[in-house]
């Protein structure tokens, strides 16, 4: 048996305790990411990572290309941000260390883009040259090319591109009048085409619970709707009649038909060229109700426990916002943030609305029970806005 030295076990006391101090040095503070959201700031390219909770700025990433018209899903773990460039960008941005983790470049202009329900795809819809790609969420390497070659032959231009359950995408070919409801759950990817679905569809939407695929039709009255429990049953019409034989305002901006809302069994619906908000009666897909608002509505979005509806318009008369009650189908408050009103988005709970308030460089926020203003945050040229909260919800 070796001899007690007490100098050797101070010495090792203090290197222990010398390693576990360097250690302890190394490890960050731990972050969670629930309260987390992230700004668009479209003129320079740089996205503005917030803290919904705190309501401030947390910092920025830079160097993400066109961002006009950008938008962004996340990871399920909601770490990632994977941000949708106009300019075909798709960039993978770690919120936590505020840096790019990935990025590439894969087509000449996509639209929006989607996360699977596993999260381990992200889709991106494109303009140019057309078609969808699925990538690895993790790695960001191609796993499917679908150039969406519509039943005329040619390429299309993709539009409305959700994720939908049981490991799909949905998305609607705008030239060639298609929805496709691709399955990327087997082995091989399973696609099923439905034709002549309506005149030039622009946007669509998926349901909160994923049943209901509705495209909004540009080229005619009316929308497309897809009911993914039956899509053997194929498209079917409805609201056929809006519209019919009235005349258009000339159409400043077209909608955003994944910014609608539901409440109870209604759906409320921004009408194209209109200043309406269409109310639909989810059991029949009927229109029974048309709201007069303050101009073309761009998003209408509920709080999340369906209780009111806001709502913000187009070109000219975008510097305003109006709240819909949605028993009484009333407009029951108008104000107006400041110049070019672009996006929306409520916290997880609805508490507060935030909007971005683009040519007067700020994002706002709002008490949503009494509608009275708690801050503003400075933000160049924002756009959208998207909390972490939609990493998951279904068409998000």
């Amino acid at each position: 048996m070796k001899a007690f030295s007490p100098i050797r076990s101070v010495l090792s006391v203090m290197l222990v305790s010398s390693v576990i101090s360097g250690c302890s040095q190394l490890i960050k503070e731990p972050q969670a990411t629930g309260d987390l959201g992230v700004i668009i700031e479209r003129a320079t390219g740089t996205v503005q990572i917030v803290d919904t909770t705190e309501q401030r700025s947390l910092g920025s990433v830079s160097e993400l290309g066109d961002l006009s018209h950008a938008s962004i899903v996340f990871s399920r773990d909601e770490r990632f941000a994977y941000v949708f460039g106009r300019d075909g960008g798709l960039t993978k941005v770690d919120i936590l260390e505020q840096k790019i983790d990935k990025r590439v470049v894969q087509s000449g202009n996509s639209i929006g883009g989607a996360i699977s329900q596993d999260g381990k795809l992200v889709a991106v819809s494109n303009y140019t040259p057309g078609g969808v790609k699925i990538f690895n969420s993790d790695t960001l390497e191609l796993v499917l090319d679908l150039p969406a070659i519509g039943r005329d032959g040619k390429q299309s231009k993709t539009v409305g591109l959700v994720d939908a359950p049981d490991q799909k995408f949905v998305f609607s070919l705008f030239d060639s009048n298609e929805i496709w409801l691709v399955d990327m759950s087997g082995d091989e990817p399973k696609i099923q085409k439905f034709f002549d679905i309506g005149a030039k569809p622009y946007d669509a939407l998926i349901s909160p619970n994923g049943r209901y695929y509705i495209a909004g039709l540009y080229g005619e009255d009316g929308m497309a709707l897809l009911d993914l429990w039956y899509p053997e049953k194929g498209v079917r019409k409805i609201l056929p009649n809006y519209g019919k034989g009235e005349q258009r305002l000339p159409v400043y901006k077209m909608p955003h038909l994944e910014g609608w809302a539901v409440a109870g069994n209604r759906a409320f619906v921004p009408a194209v060229g209109r200043h309406e908000v269409l109310v639909v009666d989810m059991n029949t897909w009927e229109q029974v109700g048309a709201i007069p608002v303050h101009g073309q509505p761009i998003f209408v979005m509920a709080r999340p426990d369906g209780r009111h509806v806001w709502v913000n318009f187009a070109f000219p008369r975008n510097s305003v916002l109006e709240v819909i009650d949605t028993e009484t189908l009333e407009v029951i408050h108008h104000k107006e943030p400041g110049k070019t009103v672009l996006h929306m988005e409520f916290n997880p709970r609805g508490e507060k609305l935030w909007t971005s308030v683009r040519d007067e460089n700020k994002v706002c926020i709002y008490n949503t029970r009494d509608f009275k203003e708690v801050e503003c945050l400075a933000a160049e040229s924002p756009s959208g806005i998207f909390f972490t909260n939609r990493a998951h919800t279904i068409g998000l």
